[in-house]
């Protein structure tokens, strides 16, 4: 019934096996991929033919993670999966981005590649895999895709490169990278990592690691495409271009070269769009006698933009702003822009800037994630948003997108590896970066912006970190590497690399780019030349602000930590919540007990967290005989007076005890509500305390020294509580100890009674 196809690859110590014929028959290209116990189907169709008018190529790449891969059933309400959580998003990206150049120019057929993760072992992350799987289904499809790819994550701990760490291994105590490469037989394609300020030379050895590795995977999918692939696609032979582009240059190429030396974003657009329109102009006859012609002629524009650019940059060094090649644009940076936010930062480079708050929260703010792994918090966050106005067009606003959310890790990436731990300083971070400008790298300047917010937030970071965003021109041998790019020498030229870190190392790299790969050599020039880019933009980060506010802003929330016992853990909470429900109550303050026994107490107000402090270490702490507390009485029997002296810890004033003279009632001496000061004669072995009064000067809480004489003790003097229920036989009235005698202490026996 099946046709089924197999190979297997043993690589970085577990087994790599791809099939195909079995499943998703009707899908032009369908792979499911093997690792350790993590399966992933990943199924390529393609339209067969171009909608009408398209102009661009239609890739959609969805990866979805089923909780039934790891036996468990989705959280909430909805008992099924949703919309794509934001791993689910930066792994679709992940797929698309190394695959989408390998398309050919001019292939504008729609594609749609999905995969599912369907079983999950908890160590082998299924990212890499899917990508594996959609490498080898696009390879065996037909389309025209000029793959295969391979891709492989790299560790780095104690000065070696792993292969294929588990996630939860890769940034350990010991673990310094988390590095995922995507390449193909020839070239690096692209680049994703978190790293613990690695230098240069570091992580240039774990991306060619990485690829080294990743031609085994290729190896692979090519038998298997040898077994299993379709015909290719014959496509449509290219027409020669060339005649028609140099007769567009002589009807705009003089004003495109002029307006690609206007260094004002918007005045260089409104340049650049006078000549697209003498274009349409020039060749308006087309548009009714041969549409298809106009079209063409229309596209060549843009090819004609980058042409212009690249030559002059390969050239003559000439940049579309003046700048050198080398140059960074002008900064601008301040900090506590905004009166009422914990943190904020205005940081401006060029047309590119950003405003970036930090907002310091208790673990109540955590974000709870609900993913293969099980229920996690995340303390770190931060959100990146791209309104159109920052571009200066019209659109839509509000809706998250793809680009928005992987810009967001990107920094996200950058700025957690400089964080404090979280037991040293416990609060939830929440950054937010909103471009109001936008010029190229607008992530970058995110990434200095939130260092900024941080740091004015009080956040006591290790290092501070700034980004900055490389560019790459490329015509056969010949090659420039730009810093700090513009958005159009972005669109129009073949690479972005951006690098964050602090002086220390690099923290964060990604790269994508728009050929068919790019040299060791020029990712050398490119980091090279990023490290003294990202020293510069720390040195003007630096007059801004060069190091952290040393306390937190009066508006956020303070955090004190205590460690109890976990013995006593049941004991601050009650039953059912009730001690520490009382305890906010009561004092105002946000009080989180982990199942370690640590607390967290916070609260904008010093004493109420002091006050909340107070009670739980009443209650943890261990009553000591002979020492001298300040209670309160909370219940008067016959026989004597309840003090709760030490949390939720009584004990009993015996009437006895409650002066050095004969006391005919309680109430002659005591009321409930009153503050009184004792000091703990006795505790027995079931923990019942007793109390004395009379042995501490109730006004200044000194003790005074025992005058009475010691004195016979008579009737059932122990076991008394708050309801005076005693356990001695039962006495003369006379004797209060027979009604229910202080807990483990002395009767008192009236003179009269001694003869």
């Amino acid at each position: 019934m099946f046709d089924k196809k197999t190979v297997s690859l043993e690589w970085g110590g577990k087994t790599l096996t791809l099939e195909t014929g079995q499943i998703a028959r009707q899908a032009d290209g369908a792979v499911l991929a093997t690792y350790g116990e993590t399966v992933v189907l990943c199924a390529v169709t393609a339209a067969k033919s171009v909608r009408e008018g398209q102009d661009f190529f239609p890739l959609t790449v969805h990866y979805q993670e089923k909780f039934s891969a790891a036996g468990r059933i989705p959280g909430g309400f909805f008992k099924r999966e949703g919309r794509a959580t934001e791993k689910e998003t930066l792994t679709s990206r992940l797929i698309d981005r190394p695959c989408r150049p390998l398309f050919p120019e001019g292939f504008y057929n729609e594609i749609n590649v999905i995969a599912q993760v369907l079983s999950y072992d908890g160590e082998t992350e299924p990212d890499i895999v899917a990508m594996i799987a959609a490498s080898a289904a696009l390879t065996i499809s037909g389309v025209p895709f000029m793959g295969p790819i391979g891709a492989a994550r790299v560790g780095f701990r104690n000065g070696e490169y792993e292969l294929n760490p588990s996630l939860q291994t890769t940034l350990d105590e010991d673990g310094r990278l988390d590095l995922v490469v995507a390449a193909t037989q020839d070239a690096v394609m692209m680049v994703e990592s978190e790293a613990k300020e690695l230098t240069e030379e570091e992580m240039l050895g774990a991306v060619m690691f990485a690829h080294e590795e990743s031609r085994k995977v290729i190896g692979a999918i090519v038998d298997l495409a040898e077994q299993a692939a379709k015909d290719p696609w014959e496509l449509e032979q290219v027409e020669d271009k060339s005649s028609k582009l140099e007769e567009l240059r002589g009807v705009i190429g003089d004003d495109l070269a002029a307006a690609y030396k206007i260094t004002d974003k918007g005045d260089r657009q409104d340049a650049v769009n006078a000549a697209r329109e003498k274009a349409r102009a020039h060749y308006g006859e087309l548009e009714e006698s041969d549409p298809q012609e106009y079209l063409g002629m229309l596209k060549l524009v843009k090819k004609l933009e980058s042409d212009i650019v690249r030559k002059a940059i390969l050239k003559d060094g000439q940049r579309i702003d003046g700048r050198k090649t080398n140059e960074v644009r002008p900064i601008e940076a301040m900090v506590g822009l905004l009166p009422r936010t914990h943190g904020s930062a205005l940081f401006t480079r060029g047309e590119t800037q950003a405003i970036c708050t930090t907002t310091l929260g208790t673990k109540d703010a955590e974000q709870m994630i609900d993913g293969l792994e099980g229920l996690s918090y995340n303390h770190f966050m931060l959100h990146y948003n791209f309104p159109p106005y920052s571009v200066g067009e019209v659109g839509r606003f509000g809706f998250t997108s793809r680009r928005e959310t992987g810009h967001g890790k990107l920094a996200w990436r950058a700025l957690h590896p400089v964080l404090p731990e979280h037991e040293d300083f416990p609060y939830t971070i929440r950054i937010l970066s909103d471009i109001t400008e936008s010029n190229g790298s607008s992530s970058m300047a995110t990434v200095c912006g939130g260092c900024l917010s941080m740091m004015d937030a009080g956040v006591p970071i290790e290092r501070p970190v700034s980004g900055i965003a490389m560019g790459l021109i490329l015509e056969g041998d010949e090659f420039t590497v730009l810093s700090d790019i513009l958005g159009d020498e972005d669109h129009l030229g073949d690479m972005d690399f951006k690098v964050a870190g602090s002086e220390s190392g690099i923290t964060s790299l990604q790269m994508d780019i728009k050929v068919a790969g790019i040299t060791k050599e020029i990712m050398q020039t490119a980091l090279e030349q990023a490290k003294a880019g990202r020293a510069h933009i720390l040195g003007e980060m630096n007059k801004a602000l060069g190091s952290a506010r040393t306390d937190v802003s009066k508006h956020a929330p303070r955090i004190e930590t205590m460690q109890i016992d976990k013995s006593k853990i049941r004991d601050v909470i009650g039953t059912g919540g009730k001690v520490i429900r009382e305890i906010v109550a009561e004092t105002g303050a946000k009080v989180d007990i982990d199942d370690e026994g640590v607390i967290k107490i916070s609260s904008s107000d010093l004493d109420q967290i002091e006050a909340a402090k107070k009670w739980i270490e009443g209650i943890v702490e261990e009553a000591e005989v002979g020492k001298i507390y300040t209670g309160k009485v909370v219940n008067i029997v016959d026989f004597g007076a309840f003090v709760n002296f030490m949390g939720g810890k009584d004990g009993l004033v015996h009437v006895s005890e409650m002066k050095n003279e004969r006391v005919e009632k309680v109430t002659d001496v005591v009321a409930e509500g009153d503050e009184v000061k004792v000091k703990v004669l006795e505790i027995d072995q079931r923990g019942k305390v007793r109390l004395s009064m009379r042995l501490v000067d109730q006004e200044t809480g000194e003790e005074l020294e025992d005058t009475r004489p010691p004195r016979e003790p008579r009737g059932g003097g122990r076991g008394g509580d708050r309801r005076g229920r005693g356990r001695g036989p039962r006495r003369d009235r006379g004797d209060r100890g027979g009604k229910g005698g202080n807990e483990g202490g002395e009767a008192h026996v009236p003179d009269f009674l001694k003869d």
